[in-house]
C-alpha cells in the first residue's frame, strides 16, 4: 500500500513538472496583454492608392516587374497580430489583380512577414496566414489560383531594422514577388 502511494505521488509530481516545462514562457519585449489599437499617422505605413512614385509613372515598360512595383505596388501592411486585409490595402490588391489579369503569363509568390516580436514559430505561422489572406483576395478577384504561391518568412527578413513601432509596422507585411513571366 505504501509503495503504490509513493509511486502515485511520484507520477503526479512528474506530470506537474512536465506541465510546468510546457508552460508558455514570456517573450522578451513581448506585446502587452492589453488590447492595442493600430497606430495612426505617418508612423503606420499605408498602401498608396496611386503609383508608388509619381515621377516614375510611365518610366517602366508595361508588363515588366518594374511596372508592377512602380505603378501597382508590391507590398501591403497588416495590423499587429492580424492577418486581416486592411481596407486601405484593398485598392492596391485590386490593382495587383487587374495587372495579373492583364498579363496572364505572370506567376507570383506572396511572401508573408512579421515583426521581430514573438517566437519564430508564431511569426512563421502568422506570415503564412498573411500570405494566404492575400492569395485568397487575389483569387476572389479573378486571378487563377495556380499562378499564386505563398511562403512565410516570419520575422526572418525584415525590411526595417530597429525595435520601434515604425519598424515593427513596416515589417508586418505581405510582399507580392513576381516569379516568372515578366521581364525585369
Amino acid at each position: 500500500m505504501k509503495t503504490s502511494r509513493i509511486i502515485t505521488l511520484a507520477m503526479v509530481g512528474c506530470a506537474v513538472a512536465a506541465m510546468a516545462a510546457c508552460a508558455r514562457k514570456p517573450v522578451e519585449g513581448a506585446v502587452p496583454t492589453a488590447p492595442e489599437t493600430a497606430p495612426t499617422g505617418p508612423a503606420y505605413p499605408t498602401a498608396p492608392t496611386g503609383p508608388v512614385s509619381g515621377g516614375n509613372m510611365g518610366a517602366a515598360a508595361p508588363g515588366t516587374e518594374q511596372d508592377f512595383v512602380v505603378n501597382v505596388g508590391d507590398r501591403i501592411y497588416f495590423d499587429l497580430d492580424s492577418y486581416d486585409v486592411r481596407s486601405e490595402a484593398m485598392p492596391r490588391l485590386d490593382a495587383q489583380a487587374q495587372w495579373l489579369q492583364r498579363y496572364p503569363q505572370v506567376t507570383v509568390r506572396i511572401e508573408g512577414n512579421a515583426d521581430e516580436r514573438g517566437t519564430r514559430e508564431y511569426n512563421l505561422a502568422l506570415g503564412a496566414r498573411r500570405a494566404e489572406a492575400v492569395r485568397t483576395y487575389l483569387i476572389n478577384r479573378g486571378v487563377p489560383a495556380g499562378r499564386i504561391d505563398t511562403i512565410s518568412y516570419g520575422k526572418e527578413r525584415p525590411i526595417a531594422e530597429g525595435s520601434s513601432e515604425d519598424s515593427w509596422a513596416r515589417n508586418r507585411n505581405a510582399h507580392t514577388a513576381i516569379v516568372s513571366g515578366a521581364p525585369r
